[in-house]
């Protein structure tokens, strides 16, 4: 083992999960209530992933936090599983039983986990403050923070990178949890299956120039906008980021980053016409006086109570436009010009919103096919991580005891995430417990 690895130990267990999400927690639980121990590897401070940030589910509108948080606890207490937050995978190896060995950084936390209360005494000391990427920036977070109000663990922790170290949270922390000596800890496990649940990344709508994304002060992403309306949200209700103004005619344009070609992206997303309607209709609960307008070019309501989602929102004054954005301007007012093609009319037409929303699409969360050194795990056509069996072995890889779990697939919705969630952790204990067969054979076999 080289000088970097110095710090580490080695630990025997059934199964590593990677991700910390939906899909990678329903695997971890699934596995566990089988008997076999596994650990978690979350590369944010807390698990939950994506879902635990948003407002609520479509097609039902049940609340999203409500269906994480119980799993989030019950992963959390597991006797069966372990969790390493702040942490990712960093090389892994077959070893010639068929195990995997697995290298683990471990970030610091400059926070000592059995000493925090979560408190947040540190983080209302801090002088220092950040734009939060947990709210997607609309707000700001201290340099010492807790995630978010629902985060696990509910750990403070030190963003050493815009820290200036002036010692005021050391001093506002009764329990003395503060502890800048934390260094990167190393930890080597051996497991006999992996599976991959690392999600999804969202496309930057700053490819797209046209739009305006990051340039122009009241053109938000869909999930700016989920932010808003969650019941955590910054905000007492919807307010455009430019002036704090509530809107009066907001606007969605779908497709903005999916099934285009041109910015890398040809693939539909599947999730964006639904979550657009969907924030459509709570907006109009929030902002009951607003006007909603989305720019689609196909309705893709496909999902099961999708259609009659979809018809709900027509009903509820939502207007849908057949048409595509060609460019969005900003006005002196901080209000939106649209230019776009009216497909109904064929006409090229121009109309003013004081907000517009970006529904954008969702690309592979691309890194752990590098991380197998020699052995080449394969990615498909869309660099989403292959299936080489899709009909009769949907959620196994091409390496074995490797299986993939939700998004890292594919684009599919909150259910098919933990449907293929529990599908890969079958096929994961059933090969464990042949590989474990093979094994004793092995041992008992006379040479």
């Amino acid at each position: 083992m080289s000088d970097d690895f110095r710090n580490s130990s080695l630990n025997e267990l059934d199964a590593l999960v990677i991700g910390g999400g939906i899909a990678g927690l329903e695997s971890a639980l699934n596995l566990a209530h089988m008997g076999f121990h596994v650990m978690i590897v979350e590369k944010d401070l807390s698990i939950g992933g994506r879902m635990i940030h948003l407002s609520k589910v479509f097609p039902t509108l049940d609340c999203s936090a409500c269906i994480t948080t119980p799993k989030v606890s019950e992963t959390a207490r597991h006797p069966n599983i372990e969790i390493l937050n702040h942490s990712e995978v960093k090389h892994i190896s077959r070893d010639e039983n068929g195990s995997y060995r697995a290298v683990i950084e471990q970030r610091p936390r400059y926070v000592i986990d059995s000493l925090c209360t979560g408190c947040q005494d540190c983080e209302e000391a801090c002088p220092v403050v950040v734009k939060d990427e947990y709210q997607y920036n609309l707000v700001g977070r201290k340099a010492a923070y807790i995630p978010f109000s629902i985060a696990s663990p509910r750990i403070a922790a030190i963003d050493l990178d815009n820290c200036i170290l002036c010692g005021a949270c050391e001093k506002a922390c009764g329990p003395g949890a503060i502890d800048f000596t934390q260094e990167t800890r190393i930890t080597e496990i051996t497991v006999n299956s992996i599976i991959v649940a690392t999600g999804f990344k969202l496309f930057d709508p700053d490819r797209i120039t046209r739009y305006g994304g990051g340039k122009l002060k009241n053109v938000v992403t869909a999930m700016q906008m989920e932010r808003q309306l969650v019941p955590t949200r910054p905000f007492n209700t919807v307010l455009r980021p430019g002036d704090g103004k509530v809107p009066d005619k907001i606007a969605y344009v779908l497709c903005a980053g999916s099934r285009d070609a041109t910015v890398g992206n040809p693939i539909c997303s599947q999730i964006c016409c639904m979550y657009s309607i969907k924030q459509a209709q709570l907006i109009l609960g929030a902002v009951p006086m607003a006007d909603v307008t989305i720019y689609f070019l196909h309705v893709r309501a496909f999902g099961k109570g999708f259609d009659e989602f979809y018809q709900q929102a027509k009903m509820m004054d939502v207007q849908f436009i057949k048409g595509k954005i060609g460019r969005i301007k900003e006005l002196e007012n901080g209000d939106l010009m649209l230019r776009y093609e009216d497909i109904a009319s064929g006409q090229v037409k121009e109309t003013q919103h004081d907000m517009v929303v970006l529904s954008v699409g969702i690309l592979p969360n691309m890194g752990i096919e590098k991380l197998f050194g020699d052995e080449k795990f394969k990615l498909d056509p869309f660099n989403f991580y292959n299936q080489p069996n899709e009909m009769t072995d949907p959620f196994k890889s091409n390496l074995p005891g490797v299986f993939i779990a939700g998004t890292s697939t594919g684009p599919m919705d909150i259910p098919d995430s933990i449907l293929s969630a529990g599908a890969a952790a079958a096929q994961a204990a059933k090969y464990m417990k042949q590989h474990q067969a093979s094994i004793s054979h092995q041992a008992t076999t006379p040479l």
